[in-house]
């Protein structure tokens, strides 16, 4: 019988898949340089379909994080909801049933966590518009796919993504992945100089994480192997 890898492995991948957690806020000191190439090597190692490698980011370090956090929360407040990804998104009546159920479950866990009341709108606004604050992280990464492979560069680029949060809660780095700051792609795509032939798809916000900030005091849930799994056998 093939023997599984040494047990010291799968306890480091146990804890990283299991504490990893989207972080909404960090310290201000910046990551070191170095510490972002290891990064960024390790979620290069990211599969793809025939090795295609569809994916190309933009690392914001030093001013260019401040000039890109300013511009685009004027940006936003300014223009409102008017989204024009790169990308279609998911229409908000396009989650139902369980699915729906999950995202108001954690819209609800931030909330509550960050003071939030229950149609306070305004509160709820205000909490919206962190996401082009970059939630105060230091550093910030755009990651395109090339648009001319549809639906599987996309499905490649978001295995990337999995690698890079790994690769960041390895490190001892918070990161959340925003699809929010693809909403604004037109001011994305200028202020980086993206390719026509490239889009959008989303943004992490990386740094070390603010441990003590009510934002990063819960954790989702996830759903268990009986309502994800489907065994066929025979």
């Amino acid at each position: 019988m093939t023997e599984l890898r040494t047990h010291a492995d799968l306890e480091t991948l146990e804890r990283l898949v299991t504490e990893r957690w989207s972080c909404r806020a960090f310290l201000t000191d910046e990551v070191p340089h170095e510490h972002i190439v290891t990064l960024l090597s390790l979620a290069q190692h990211a599969p793809s379909w025939c090795n295609t490698q569809p994916w190309e980011v933009y690392v914001t370090e030093g001013p260019a994080t401040e000039r890109f956090r300013d511009g685009l929360l004027a940006h936003a407040t300014a223009q409102g909801p008017n989204l024009q990804p790169d990308v279609p998104m998911p229409r908000p009546v396009d989650y139902t049933g369980v699915h729906l159920q999950r995202r108001r479950e954690a819209g609800w866990q931030l909330y509550q966590a960050v003071g939030v009341t229950r149609g306070d709108r305004e509160a709820s606004a205000r909490q919206a518009l962190k996401n082009f604050e970059l939630f105060g992280a230091p550093h910030a990464v755009v990651i395109t796919v090339d648009a001319s492979q549809g639906s599987y560069g996309v499905l490649d680029t978001g295995v990337y993504v999995a690698n890079f949060l790994l690769a960041a809660a390895a490190l001892g780095l918070g990161a959340v992945p925003q699809a929010a700051l693809a909403t604004y792609s037109p001011f994305v795509r200028d202020f980086f100089d993206v390719p026509e032939d490239r889009s959008v798809l989303l943004g992490i916000s990386f740094g070390w994480p603010d441990r003590n900030h009510s934002a990063n005091s819960y954790r989702t849930s996830r759903a268990n192997l009986e309502e994800a799994v489907h065994w066929v056998s025979g």
